[in-house]
């Protein structure tokens, strides 16, 4: 652990609204020459250089050049036991279940297994920039147990949740839905709240759950309202029409989610690639959010999620940004930034990479209500930061020599960059990973 109290100084990106709906100069904050003072886990002080450098004593001030300092990056949606299968051969989504996750996750019966992964999972996202996520598990309480234990250790912002599941799997990741219940709600008493840790309650997806679960996991989201929840909807044509199958009586996906009470604030919903605008309406409504995962909606096929129909005016709904590991393709926030402008060209309504860069931070503290602690660099806000470098290899040296703004050496570091791009990550105001 470092000193109770230390210093940064840097060029300071961070933003303090949503761009999508207001003017930028409104939102973004930033500071060619910052200091961020941390102490006790939080932000102390921030401003100037200038202006904070005569209150400051004698206190070491690190330095970072040709890099910017922004708020740490939130991953709102990965499955940390799928790390050993990242980069197989993908098929389309049921495929890709069959195949390789489903199979994969019954190692995480040994708790050394799961603890193995974990420690490498949170290595690779600390290398990434990665200060908070909202994970998947499996349906093993130790697996649960192995991620917050790791995270831990860091005081990590974790969010997870052992996964609920009761059919249309195999015998040996079943479980039943009192069991879920009942492990799920042990779980949650042993960790919610505990340090930084946050349990999120995790059906799967619809067609791994009977009536009878998702009855028993809305039970469980009404008697703990302030935990998350997590699943997936609409991520593949193939998978709403057996959704459909399977629950006829449902209006759509969203609706079979809805009528067991598990769209609200703080529940977050991955891909949402096919989402109908009656479903938007309804995500709207209950202040439930959508993660968006362009590496793995490319990857198997999915589709492009369209981030600026989502925030349509006439009903927005909350976006986060996600790796997906691993049907995503790279623990780098600034690789799925990459992939996320591509998928918005695809859809005709690109926007610009300090769009992205908001989505990649505050957007996602706010798609999982924690606007008021993470994603933003200010006063009181926990001290959660990442470094980038802005000359990380010799072609993004040679291509910054002709970025003429902010924007555009943005762009460039999100469409270049990867892992290679992070001086340093902080977590509640400790360096824990630098180069």
């Amino acid at each position: 652990m470092q000193p109770n109290k230390t210093a940064i100084r840097g060029a300071l990106l961070t933003f303090q609204k949503d761009p999508f709906f207001h003017p930028m100069e409104e939102c973004l904050i930033y500071k060619e020459d910052a200091i961020i003072v941390m102490e006790n886990g939080k932000i102390s002080a921030v401003d100037d250089a200038d202006k904070l450098l005569p209150t400051l004593n004698d206190l070491p001030i690190e330095r970072y050049t040709d890099s910017i300092i922004t708020a740490g990056f939130i991953d709102s949606h990965v499955h940390y036991p799928q790390t050993e299968i990242i980069a197989s051969y993908g098929e389309q989504l049921i495929d890709w279940l069959n195949n390789y996750t489903f199979i994969a996750e019954q190692g995480f019966k040994d708790k050394d297994h799961a603890k193995e992964v974990a420690e490498i999972f949170l290595k690779e996202q600390h290398r990434n920039g990665v200060t908070s996520s909202t994970v998947f598990c499996t349906i093993f309480p130790q697996s649960v147990d192995a991620i917050f234990e790791e995270a831990e250790k860091y005081n990590m912002r974790i969010m997870a949740g052992k996964v609920c599941m009761d059919r249309n799997a195999p015998e040996a990741l079943l479980d039943t839905p009192q069991k879920a219940y009942d492990e799920s709600k042990a779980l949650i008493e042993k960790w919610h709240k505990k340090g930084r840790a946050e349990y999120v309650i995790t059906p799967r997806f619809i067609p791994t759950s009977t009536h009878e679960q998702l009855e028993m996991v809305g039970s469980l989201a009404q008697e703990f309202p302030d935990t998350l929840i997590q699943s997936h909807v609409s991520e593949n044509i193939g998978e709403i029409a057996w959704v459909k199958e399977l629950f006829p009586e449902a209006l759509d996906y969203t609706d079979a989610y809805d009528r067991y009470g598990l769209l609200r604030e703080r529940a977050i919903y991955g891909h949402g690639v096919h989402l109908t605008d009656r479903e938007l309406h309804v995500l709207n409504e209950r202040g439930a959010a959508v993660a968006h995962c362009p590496t793995s909606n490319f990857f198997l096929g999915s589709g492009a999620f369209n981030v600026n129909h989502a925030k349509a005016n006439n009903r927005p709904i909350k976006v986060g940004l996600g790796t997906d590991l691993g049907a995503g393709t790279s623990f780098s926030i600034l690789q799925t930034m990459n992939e996320a402008y591509k998928a918005a060209q695809m859809n005709g309504s690109p926007y610009s990479a300090l769009h992205t860069f908001y989505l990649a931070t505050r957007g996602t503290a706010e798609a999982l209500s924690l606007q008021d602690k993470v994603g933003t660099v200010a006063v009181g806000m926990e001290a959660d930061l990442a470094i980038i470098n802005l000359k990380s290899t010799p072609i993004i040296d040679y291509r910054m020599r002709y970025a003429n703004s902010l924007e555009e050496a943005l762009f460039i570091q999100m469409t270049l960059g990867d892992d290679r791009a992070i001086s340093a990550t902080y977590i509640a105001g400790n360096k824990i990973y630098s180069k």
